[in-house]
């Protein structure tokens, strides 16, 4: 049998000192490894992407496993632009009209913010500038805004066990209010959780799951996402939920 040869320790040292750390690929070590699997395991066929930016988390889903349709939306110009090519050609992956989902229909401001993934239709708080000054704003657009209970596209209506990933920088329970008249049929969620407030008015994320339980879904995982560089401090994280 042949043994795979491991880095001596002082290799290690050496890669940690450059910021790279080399790990075993397994469910211990990838946190898309593990979403993909609890998919499966939910018998998962769509999953419905709010705020896609250019497509960066689908294209994660496909490279690890996932084979099911993935329906995109994303308000931004230059992004929703970028994800309809990066989607083009691809019979799994759809990206739905340039729009923002939330509680209402009609059209929305959207600040974009340097990095554009921090781009958000709330006001951005001291809190958030000071831990990435990449994310300050720096234009506006505007946007149609829409429910997602009242979007018609065929693979939301041809759907038998949808997954909803909210990531709406603060916007979450807005976009979740949207899809009231849709949750009975949503399996499963992925949101956004700030444990600090990081843009004015948003729900933090005690209430956020209190909400999410009251509609019978259960957390089956938390995601390490958002830290303050400074402190160390977790200040923001995805939730996946389950219906039991």
């Amino acid at each position: 049998m042949i043994r795979p040869r491991i880095l001596p320790q002082s290799i290690k040292a050496f890669l940690r000192s450059c910021g790279i750390k080399i790990e075993r690929y397994d469910l211990s070590s990838s946190h898309e490894l593990r979403l993909v699997k609890m998919l499966a395991a939910n018998s998962i066929d769509l999953v419905i992407d709010v705020g896609a930016s250019r497509g960066e988390y689908a294209r994660v889903l496909q490279s690890h496993g996932y084979n099911g349709r993935i329906l995109s939306f994303e308000p931004l110009r230059s992004a929703h632009a970028a994800l309809v090519e990066h989607c083009r050609g691809n019979r799994s992956w759809q990206a739905a009209d340039r729009m923002a989902l939330g509680d209402t229909n009609g059209t929305v401001v959207m600040n974009i913010a340097a990095n554009s993934t921090s781009s958000s239709i709330l006001d951005m708080l001291d809190r958030h500038r000071m831990a990435a000054p990449t994310s300050a704003y720096i234009a506006t657009e505007e946007a149609d805004v829409r429910r997602l209970d009242g979007i018609d596209h065929p693979f939301i209506s041809e759907a038998a066990a949808p997954f909803l990933k909210i990531d709406t920088q603060g916007y979450e329970s807005h976009v979740l209010a949207g899809a009231a008249g849709y949750l009975g049929r949503i399996r499963g969620l992925q949101m956004e959780l700030s444990l600090q407030p990081l843009y004015g008015g948003q729900v933090l994320w005690q209430e956020m799951i209190a909400q999410v339980e009251t509609k019978g879904y259960r957390l089956w995982a938390l995601v390490p996402g958002f830290f303050d560089p400074a402190t160390g401090r977790l200040l923001q994280c995805d939730g996946v939920f389950f219906r039991q």
